[in-house]
């Protein structure tokens, strides 16, 4: 090891530790919230961008993306959220996707089952706009919500949401439905 190099990262350490506690206090003054160092050095909306999201998207740095992912306008993808559009995902404008939240479009079930001799499947999901995703919610291959829907934090999806519908449960169903009144007020109807 060459002898300024200790010196060199002492002051690299020193350079980034500053940088982390100016960035965290800027955050903290500005948006009253601490954040992990790589999402202080980033910007969500130009990681959205980057990715070919609509226009105002933004997507945190902890999520994960992975194949054929498509996402609308202004829609919101919250932090530790996976994303697999291996087999196709389409996301409307205008959605949250909650903390958490986990998309498949393919499973290795039947790969496993079969010692590694069937192959992995695949099915496309979307989610239509102006469609809320709660925290924790697992969404698997081939599953489909309609526009204006609510899905229940912690919940499971494995089939069809119709549109303006609350959903929720392991699986959830639908157990309300959303009403949108002439001047864009939301009630939320539960049966």
């Amino acid at each position: 090891m060459q002898a300024g190099g200790a010196g060199e990262r002492e002051k690299l350490l020193a350079d980034l530790q500053a940088m982390h506690h100016g960035l965290r206090d800027e955050m903290a003054e500005k948006w009253d919230r601490d954040l992990p160092f790589e999402e202080l050095l980033t910007d969500r909306w130009e990681r959205a961008k980057s990715l070919g999201f609509g226009e105002e998207a933004s997507i945190y740095q902890s999520a994960y993306v992975y194949g054929d992912v498509q996402v609308g306008e202004g829609t919101w993808v919250g932090p530790l959220v996976m994303l697999d559009g291996q087999g196709g995902l389409e996301i409307g404008s205008h959605c949250s996707i909650s903390t958490g939240v986990q998309i498949y479009t393919h499973d290795t079930v039947r790969w496993a089952l079969s010692g590694g001799t069937a192959e992995a499947e695949y099915s496309p999901v979307s989610i239509g706009d102006c469609t809320y995703v709660g925290a924790q919610t697992v969404i698997a291959r081939g599953s489909s919500i309609g526009d204006h829907c609510v899905i229940g934090a912690c919940s499971f999806v494995n089939s069809e949401i119709p549109p303006y519908s609350i959903a929720f449960g392991s699986p959830a169903e639908v157990k309300g439905r959303v009403v949108v009144g002439d001047e864009g007020q939301i009630d939320l109807q539960f049966d």
